[in-house]
């Protein structure tokens, strides 16, 4: 992500001023007030994936408002969907008012006047910001206009799947490629437009391409998360998501690859991960394979040098000799 605004780099005095140009530029207009304008201190990164925008936010007491004449000057027509990190945030939409914890997603408007506010405390707040054109969610607007400014659960189902891709897919984002951003896109809207049509309950209003798409993405957090498991295979997963071992395949061949393929090769991504990780260069290599989902040595050996070209252990040194070599691990 691209450092946009921080207010350790600005004297006291010019920090408020900063923040409100930072933020008219890079989300939308409005208007501030500071409660304890001596201490504010705030920080804004911003990524860009495709026509969206994913923004890292952190910042003590505030208010803001986005009035009818900002919108009238500047309005981006976007959807904003925020994921509150820690504190809390108040916000004011469409005559409802909501105070929203952390861990709760909640989504806005662009084109319809708000209020925020961040409680008074000298302890930063911190959120995380998706924002795209309103005409890519492939939902009718009058009834995402229900769930404007409802604080919306990111701890379970579908949501927490939302909640959890916005929480981490802007991390160390520079090995992203072009085309990388623009699946991205794609990934974060059918996400949010699954996690709204949940709380309408209107799942009908999903396009198929959609819902398939966020149910692939739901089983590969799920895989994800168990690599470890022995028992990782398509009966398991399948009965996890109540699908047939039928509909589970036929999914993962919509995305070109088939289920064990995508096992095996996310198991073999965390391997090149440790394997290349000097703080591990104490754990043994067989050890790193038994973690993940590799109990028999040799067929990790034989499948990891199909994949690479090397043998795990070649891997690692030549990895732990270049980081030794870099200047940073010099």
């Amino acid at each position: 992500m691209e450092t946009v605004f921080d207010s350790d780099e600005l004297p006291t005095s010019e920090r408020t001023e900063a923040w409100a140009a930072a933020t008219d530029a890079s989300l939308v207009p409005n208007r501030f007030k500071f409660p304890e304008k001596t201490v504010f201190s705030a920080r804004l990164e911003t990524t860009t994936w495709g026509r969206a925008q994913l923004s890292a936010l952190s910042y003590t007491a505030l208010y803001s408002r986005r009035t009818p004449a900002l919108i009238r000057r500047s309005d981006p027509e976007h959807y904003q969907v925020g994921l509150i990190k820690s504190g809390q945030q108040g916000i004011d939409q469409t005559r409802r008012r909501s105070l929203i914890g952390a861990g709760d997603l909640v989504l806005y408007d662009s084109s319809r006047p708000f209020d925020a506010m961040v409680p008074t405390s000298r302890k930063r707040s911190s959120s995380v910001l998706l924002q795209f054109p309103k005409k890519l969610l492939p939902l009718p607007e009058r009834q995402v206009e229900r769930l404007l400014a409802q604080p919306l659960s990111g701890r379970h189902g579908i949501c927490r799947l939302l909640a959890e891709f916005l929480g981490t897919a802007g991390i160390d984002d520079s090995a992203y490629t072009v085309r990388d951003r623009l699946r991205l896109e794609r990934t974060a809207i059918d996400l949010t437009a699954a996690a709204l049509a949940h709380h309408l309950d209107r799942v009908e209003d999903l396009p198929r391409e959609s819902h398939q798409h966020a149910l692939f993405l739901q089983i590969r957090s799920y895989i994800e998360r168990h690599l470890s498991a022995p028992d990782l295979g398509p009966t398991r997963i399948a009965a996890t998501h109540h699908i047939s071992p039928r509909h589970l395949h036929r999914i993962f061949q919509q995305h070109r690859t088939t289920v064990a393929g995508f096992v095996r090769q996310e198991r073999l991504n965390r391997c090149r991960r440790d394997l290349s990780d000097p703080a591990l260069r104490d754990l043994a290599v067989h050890a790193i394979a038994t973690r993940w989902g590799f109990p028999d040595p040799a067929v990790f050996s034989r499948t990891f040098r199909s994949d690479t070209g090397c043998s795990p252990s070649e891997y690692r040194i030549a990895c732990l000799t270049t980081t030794a070599q870099s200047p940073s691990g010099a």
